[in-house]
């Protein structure tokens, strides 16, 4: 056999040769640092046989990072291997732990066990310390392959891995990998030797999973980790989850006083209170305006409709698992809205159109209700009831790219006025062996090629999502990056060739015959309650000045200048802003703290100077620390701040 390496030379190897036969081919000093290698692309262990004529390229330790799912799965063994030595410490025999799955996740790992005693989290750090004792020991990690009947009976005591031993083929080889007396059964792949694993990695947290993620199934622990190549990137990642904790949006919402979830009124369903009402007023102003701009005509529909409705659009055949159980009215059945665009197929439909009358643009903020298992809930991130951007544009075919181009500039317009400038582009396109997409494949086609076509035309960098179209048609979702660094799918645009189909909608065309139209659905938020949990988290609380609920808090000095604060405020008030006086007894210093642990951005202190050549001293929070102007004319700076709040600078 032969293998070709990144310089486009080609190496002869025994049969069956592995990447480190393949390594020690071109030197020892090479096979002694190599940790993996990628095969045709995919990222393999030293110890697995290579495809013939494979192109390949050896990992060493100048870039362990590139091996990082090696080495994280390779460290969930590690604790896999201390969680058996802890508990035979206490006296239990080795067959008394019992293991479920333990694969490398996104920044590290994670084990499930079944534990004679569970784990406390103060137990974790006696864990690391054998971890770290394991990876001192410099054990060489083998691969083994063995029959069915070897593998039942290594594991006859563990009924996890009988369960996925009994399932695998009869005829084909099943894989363990073993470090010194520690043998699991893995597909693998590994790093070669504990010795050679990084010691940046730290156990963080326990939980309890159901086995194969089935509720009817024992419930076992799972414990999770983080690893990375170096201490550097470890800390890095320690202090932004340190910082998300500080944005956490529930965390704020309490603090802000934007939101509460009450149990009285039910899970996830949030209640905003005046402040955080002022900042979803803002944000649907800011959107409605945006439609205004573009032609969207505002519609209102009804918090319920009849179950036929949504048997006709398909939702409720296509998301059972998420609606709420039909009730029955007058010997009718209706359901909670789980979508407005039912509605909206509905009002197209009141009256006869022409193609003079298309494109139709109908928008709602309207609110919808989907059935969340209780453990899913999270702020207003994941709720039961919240309210959607929703518009549905009804075009003919030959409006349909111009169309959707625009709503590709609101929706990018939307995500950059927030400062979400680092987004992905994903474009899901139907699995055509899935039985969950409805309508002809011609339909499929074009709705697909004119959305890849559109972000071409555009220059968007994207990805091809097949299988993960809507039901009814294929979709362009952008997935932001916040400040953390995590990933968010926010705005969408759906293409939707099916529904007028499913509804019978029809417009009079050119040549006075029935055609039918496109819908392109859209929501640049998504939902409110999400976009602006988000939202909090993004800006940490510390919202521009448009947008912040109080934006303006004017703190006098002492009790003398309350009066010379008020006639402030009022003007302000007058003009459209938002501003407060502070006539606590507390001192200056004691109300400017206040303010900034409340988020407000601007400060106006005044005192006896102000108050004389009516002026006011300035404080106002950035990103860079608190800036201050002293002596600026309160006209002035009223100006400067309704400008400022009209631009949404």
């Amino acid at each position: 056999m032969h293998v070709t390496l990144p310089d486009g030379k080609r190496l002869d190897l025994p049969q069956g040769a592995t990447a480190l036969d393949a390594a020690s081919a071109i030197g020892p000093r090479l096979a002694q640092d190599a940790l993996a290698a990628t095969a045709n692309g995919d990222l393999v262990d030293l110890m697995t046989p290579l495809p013939d004529g494979a192109a390949i390229t050896l990992i060493t330790k100048k870039n362990p990072a590139d091996a990082a799912p090696l080495f994280r799965h390779s460290l969930g063994h590690a604790l896999s291997q201390a969680v058996g030595e802890f508990y035979v410490a206490k006296g239990y025999p080795a067959e008394a732990v019992k293991r479920g799955v333990g694969p490398a996740i996104e920044n590290g790992f994670y084990q499930d066990f079944d534990l004679p005693e569970p784990i406390k989290e103060e137990d974790l750090p006696e864990i690391e310390r054998i971890m770290r004792d394991i990876v001192s020991r410099g054990l060489n990690i083998e691969r083994r392959d063995v029959g069915k009947a070897a593998a039942l009976e290594q594991f006859g005591y563990d009924p996890y891995k009988v369960e996925l031993i009994s399932a695998l083929p009869d005829d084909e080889p099943i894989t363990f990998y073993a470090q010194g007396d520690y043998v699991d059964l893995c597909r693998g792949p590994h790093f070669p030797n504990t010795g050679k694993l990084p010691l940046s990695f730290k156990l963080m947290s326990t939980s309890g999973a159901y086995w194969r993620g089935n509720e009817n199934n024992p419930i076992l622990q799972r414990v999770y980790g983080v690893a990375f190549a170096t201490q550097k990137e470890l800390d890095a990642y320690l202090e932004r989850l340190e910082e998300a904790k500080r944005r956490d949006h529930r965390k704020l919402g309490r603090e802000l006083e934007l939101f509460t979830i009450d149990p009285l009124v039910g899970k996830g369903l949030p209640l905003w209170l005046p402040n955080g009402t002022v900042l979803r007023e803002e944000l649907t102003r800011f959107m409605k305006e945006q439609q205004f701009a573009r032609d969207y005509q505002g519609v209102i529909t009804p918090n319920i409709g009849n179950l036929d409705l949504y048997k006709t659009s398909g939702h409720y055949q296509n998301y059972s698992d998420s609606n709420f159980s039909p009730i029955t009215v007058d010997d009718e059945e209706y359901m909670l809205k789980p979508m407005n665009c039912p509605h909206h197929m509905r009002i197209y439909a009141s009256k006869p159109r022409s193609y003079r009358d298309l494109p139709v643009r109908l928008a709602e903020f309207g609110t919808v209700y989907r059935y969340e298992q209780s453990g899913e809930l999270n702020g207003l991130t994941r709720v039961r009831g919240f309210t959607q951007d929703d518009a549905h544009i009804f075009c003919r075919p030959d409006q349909l790219k111009a169309e959707f181009l625009s709503v590709l500039d609101l929706t990018v317009l939307v995500l950059r006025t927030f400062g979400m400038n680092d987004v992905r582009f994903r474009v899901g396109t139907r699995d055509p062996g899935n039985s969950k997409y409805v309508g002809e494949d011609s339909y499929w086609e074009m709705a697909e090629g004119q959305i890849i076509e559109a972000v071409e035309e555009v220059g968007l960098p994207y990805s091809v999502e097949p299988g993960d179209a809507a039901f009814y048609g294929p979709k362009l979702d952008f997935v932001v990056k916040d400040v953390l660094g995590r990933e968010w799918q926010l705005g969408t645009i759906q293409v939707d060739p099916n529904l007028p189909e499913r509804f019978d909608l029809t417009y009079t065309g050119e040549d006075g015959a029935p055609h039918r139209p496109i819908v392109i659905h859209r929501a640049p938020f998504g939902s409110i309650e999400r976009f602006t949990g988000i939202l909090i988290e993004h800006y940490g609380g510390d919202f521009p000045l448009w947008l912040a609920p109080r934006q303006i808090m004017i703190i006098p000095i002492s009790d003398k200048f309350n009066a010379y604060a008020q006639e402030l405020r009022a003007e302000l008030h007058a003009a459209g802003l938002r501003a407060e006086v502070d006539e606590t007894s507390n001192r200056m210093q004691a109300k400017v703290r206040t303010a900034e642990l409340s988020k407000i951005p601007v400060m106006l202190i005044v005192g006896g100077q102000e108050q004389e050549n009516r002026t006011v001293s300035v404080r106002e929070r950035s990103p860079e620390g608190l800036k201050e102007r002293k002596g600026v004319p309160f006209a002035d700076l009223q100006t400067e701040l309704l400008e400022r709040y009209r631009t949404r600078a």
